[in-house]
């Protein structure tokens, strides 16, 4: 099974050659490494092609943001599955593409996620906060919850079926595509009970209150997109996980 992983990045130049080369060192035997630069004024570009494992596949062209390059990325992408990790993330060890691979080994399942840890900028060893998808139920997204999108993998087929993202919201793009693939269309999903991905702390969304009332705002767009209204309950269960998942990371 070819697995195709699509990274998007801009100016991402302190980061790019760990996201490269944790993906050049996996063991699983079909990898297609997308780098989709938005463009970047700094070395990204060179020091991608200088990390990246052979046969990595790195463009650099001017975007619309984000969610656009992460379309070119499906678009051009070659492999059964399709999924995506950040310029500035890691995945978690070597054989975290053979456990994707062994989720969508059932010919049923469309899409899988597994779990992830938050880890700080100056020092990935350091586990801030683990993320555990183990508990998400398509119920759960009334109350602005999925599974963590970095972990997410989906087959080409699903995309080419459902589509893919939309461009028309700030920053919950990706929280309305696993809506419409996991609550509206119910497409069968697994979970891959490990960690996935090593996130830096610092996303756009939560570096400001302005941007966390925004995210916010775009979720609820989504869910409505989706015939779904959010439970008056959700910011308390918003807040009851994100205090487990700091004391998850802190007793990791």
């Amino acid at each position: 099974m070819r697995i195709s992983v699509v990274t998007v990045c801009f100016n991402s130049a302190a980061t790019i050659a760990d996201a490269c080369r944790s993906v050049a060192v996996q063991r699983h035997a079909e990898v297609e490494h997308l780098v989709i630069d938005g463009g970047s004024s700094d070395a990204t570009v060179a020091l991608a092609n200088a990390a990246a494992r052979p046969g990595a596949r790195v463009s650099s062209a001017p975007d619309r943001g984000i969610y656009d390059a992460m379309n070119k990325g499906i678009r051009q992408a070659t492999g059964e599955v399709v999924g995506f990790l950040n310029g500035d993330d890691l995945l978690e060890d070597a054989s975290v593409l053979d456990r994707v691979a062994k989720a969508f080994a059932d010919p049923s399942v469309e899409c899988a996620y597994g779990d992830l840890v938050y880890v700080r900028q100056d020092d990935t060893a350091a586990v801030v906060r683990r993320w555990r998808a183990n508990w998400y139920r398509p119920s759960l997204s009334r109350c602005c919850l999925a599974p963590p999108h970095p972990t997410f993998y989906a087959r080409r087929s699903t995309y080419q079926r459902l589509g893919t993202y939309h461009q028309d919201l700030w920053i919950a793009n990706d929280f309305e595509l696993m809506t419409r693939f996991l609550v509206r269309h119910r497409v069968r999903a697994r979970y891959i009970p490990a960690v996935l991905v090593r996130m830096r702390l610092g996303g756009v969304s939560n570096r400001t209150v302005g941007g966390v009332i925004e995210q916010n705002r775009d979720i609820v767009r989504a869910l409505r997109r989706n015939g779904l209204a959010p439970s008056p309950l959700a910011p308390l269960v918003k807040a009851l996980v994100r205090v487990r998942e700091y004391v998850a990371g802190a007793h990791r």
